[in-house]
């Protein structure tokens, strides 16, 4: 399912290494930040790896003609873009009702991720504005993971930007879109973004 979504968008199965790597090696980079301590288990990093690939899985339900879009979205077309991540919470939220799985950690972390990853540090981000730390953990390192892999890749809309620009971009968002932790831990482990990203080209 996940690689489905993702062939919509022009993306590829690579993508899905990346992003879910990109975040295995943030985790485990904060594991022993005072922050991040109390939340980063082994356990709970393993299932962020695994959730990690479901984060866009709501892209299954936008129009052609505006995930394929080759130019810029007008507003109208940005705000039903924009559903995705509430349509991606909702299919979870149904397999959770659906087998009275209430509890399970990794629906729990793969609704964060997958409604979560477009909320920004400034409350400007959406479906729901949230900011600082209301922002589930799972989401704001999704988040920076998810933005780089857009920056240094090629879309249909863009042409993809180098590593170097992409850490200049990242760093200049610390504090307003980037949990500013998350960022720091990014630039101090941002070599290891770097070899993933080669080792999963497209």
């Amino acid at each position: 399912m996940c690689s489905l979504s993702e062939a919509r968008d022009n993306e590829t199965g690579n993508h899905i290494k990346r992003t879910q790597n990109y975040v295995r090696e943030l985790a485990i980079h904060l594991q022993s930040h005072p922050s991040f301590n109390n939340f980063l288990s082994d356990e709970i990093i393993e299932i962020l790896y695994k959730v990690a690939p479901l984060h866009d899985i709501g892209k299954v339900g936008i129009p052609d003609a505006i995930l394929l879009k080759p130019g810029k979205l007008t507003p109208e077309e940005f705000e039903i873009m924009k559903t995705h991540t509430t349509l991606g919470g909702k299919a979870i939220d149904f397999s959770k009702e659906s087998y009275q799985l209430h509890d399970n950690k990794f629906l729990i972390l793969a609704h964060q991720i997958a409604t979560g990853h477009h909320e920004k540090w400034d409350g400007t981000g959406y479906p729901k504005g949230l900011r600082k730390q209301e922002i589930p953990v799972a989401a704001r390192l999704m988040a920076v993971a998810d933005v780089y892999d857009a920056l240094i890749s090629r879309r249909i809309y863009k042409d993809k930007f180098t590593h170097d620009h992409a850490v200049e971009l990242i760093t200049e968002w610390r504090d307003n879109h980037f949990d500013p932790d998350i960022v720091d831990a990014f630039l101090e482990i941002n070599q290891k973004f770097l070899e993933i990203s080669k080792r999963y080209k497209d």
